[in-house]
């Protein structure tokens, strides 16, 4: 298992925690948090490299660089890897989130214990997305939930007690959904031979019955971290109550643990229940993109609006795997990588803007741009992407997914459809009123005018995330292919692809 190179995802992390603990000051600690974020990045980008070589070379399995260690041998359970595009695509997100939130996390009180709990957070969501056996999986995914709870009740602000325990509370929830699912899907993996785990050995010919009870459980389940309606409420609250670096790790990667688990999970082991039922998740991820754009067009506080936002997107996220083909599938895995780039840059500015002016209220602020240029510009950007401005990836990613739902030609998915195309012009009002206001509205406080632009450590952090906004939004067709590689003939079979 040391030999294969998925594992160093949780090695690598595990060894930033024990470098942590012994660290004595702050640089240290900073030292190995960005030394640590970097490695995994490079590894992340060679694990791209060396997969595009092997497809190339004409290895078309499922998954590769797959390994497998028996853990519990009578329940069959098993720390099994393997990765595919998509698992390559959110390792790389993952690894460059939390790379610019330890520099976006420079001056955090309490360095030692903060870093601890964050770092733990990313090994559960690096384990999560290579692991191939659900068992395994499910284990990665409470690792990434537990230090929530920690990081924004004790370095939160506002409710950050009652918005700690709320998302805890409705979190673990959707996991004693998903866990009963498991389950279910354990005892039903092979009727005919050996109980498995491992997602590539599970019969996808599984009763009909069983399928339509076990598929609202693991889409429910997934779903209430995809922020779905109406299991979303937690999300505001705990964004908006989160230091920086926790937003940006729980909103541009944590959400995306959902959408990727109702696709992996639930689509592609239940097809059969996953067509007749996804009507019903099309409604409700229908209401999340449009109620989520609506609700942030009343917000005064900056993270609130991001926060709602983060609601509509990662509600289209669903809507499109919902929609069962090949080009709205892309494009909802393209959006995963948008919204998770995007709404890191937006929550890092707004933590840089808060630490300065010590107040989220747009009401409370205007004039920025002549005081702050450099990060304001960058919000710009920022909201430039997440209302879909061609040559960043807001665009290709809702682009794709809105010309792969109106493929459906009955009137249902279309009407659909339509009303997630509003969500755009919706996007389009809130994002240009904040920017209008916050930026170039007259000053409303004169302290404002002695306050500092962003220093090297921050300029790290967001030039980074806008530099790779703009990889995805000018080379769209490398990653649309990553992504569509994916889809392979066993896939199409299984879940009715077209």
């Amino acid at each position: 298992m040391l030999s294969n190179p998925l594992i160093y995802f949780v090695i690598i992390p595990v060894i930033m925690l024990g470098g942590v603990a012994l660290c004595r000051n702050i640089k240290q600690i900073r030292a190995v948090a960005v030394t640590g974020s970097l490695a995994l990045t490079a590894l992340s980008v060679w694990l791209l490299v060396n997969f595009l070589d092997q497809r190339a070379a004409g290895d078309a399995s499922e998954m590769l660089f797959q390994a497998s260690v028996s853990w519990f041998a009578p329940l069959h359970i098993n720390l099994a890897v393997g990765v595919d595009g998509i698992s390559i695509a959110m390792l790389i997100l993952s690894s460059i989130i939390l790379l610019t939130g330890s520099f976006a996390s420079w001056k955090i009180d309490q360095p030692k214990a903060f870093f601890l709990w964050l770092i733990l957070l990313s090994t559960g969501v690096f384990g999560f997305f290579i692991s191939i056996d659900l068992f395994t999986m499910f284990m990665f995914y409470e690792v990434a939930l537990i230090p929530m709870y920690l990081l924004i009740g004790v370095w939160g602000s506002g409710k950050k007690n009652y918005s700690a325990m709320k998302l805890t509370l409705m979190l673990m929830g959707g996991s004693a959904f998903l866990m009963l699912g498991l389950i279910g899907i354990y005892y039903h993996s092979n009727p005919n031979g050996e109980l498995t785990w491992n997602l590539l050995h599970i019969s996808k010919d599984m009763p009909h019955s069983v399928q339509y009870w076990l598929f609202p459980m693991i889409f429910v389940g997934f779903g209430v971290l995809g922020a779905m309606f109406p299991f979303h409420t937690w999300s505001p609250d705990g964004h908006a109550s989160a230091p920086t670096a926790v937003s940006m790790l729980h909103a541009g990667v944590l959400m995306k643990l959902g959408g990727y688990g109702c696709f992996r999970v639930a689509i592609y082991l239940m097809p059969f229940a996953a067509q007749e039922l996804a009507w019903i998740f099309l409604i409700l991820t229908g209401v999340s993109v449009v109620y989520g754009a609506f609700s942030a067009c009343v917000q005064t506080d900056l993270k609130y609006i991001n926060a709602y936002s983060s609601v509509s997107h990662c509600g289209l996220v669903l809507f499109a795997i919902l929609m069962i083909n090949t080009t709205a599938m892309t494009g909802a895995i393209m959006q995963m990588l948008s919204h998770g780039l995007m709404t890191a840059l937006f929550f890092a500015l707004i933590g840089m803007i808060y630490g300065r002016t010590h107040t989220r209220d747009i009401t409370k602020m205007g004039g920025l741009m002549k005081i702050m240029p450099v990060l304001c510009v960058c919000y710009v950007i920022a909201g430039m992407a997440s209302l879909g401005l061609p040559g960043l990836s807001g665009f290709v990613a809702e682009m794709t997914i809105f010309v792969g739902s109106f493929g459906h030609t009955d009137m249902f998915h279309r009407v659909f459809t339509i009303l997630a195309c509003c969500s755009i012009v919706i996007t389009a009002v809130y994002i240009l009123r904040v920017v209008g206001k916050i930026l170039f509205g007259p000053v409303q406080d004169e302290h404002h005018l002695a306050l500092t632009d962003g220093t090297w450590w921050e300029r790290t952090s967001v030039f980074t995330l806008i530099v790779s906004v703009a990889a995805i939004g000018c080379f769209p067709n490398f990653f649309a292919d990553l992504i569509r590689a994916t889809f392979t003939p066993e896939i199409f079979t299984a879940i009715g692809l077209n």
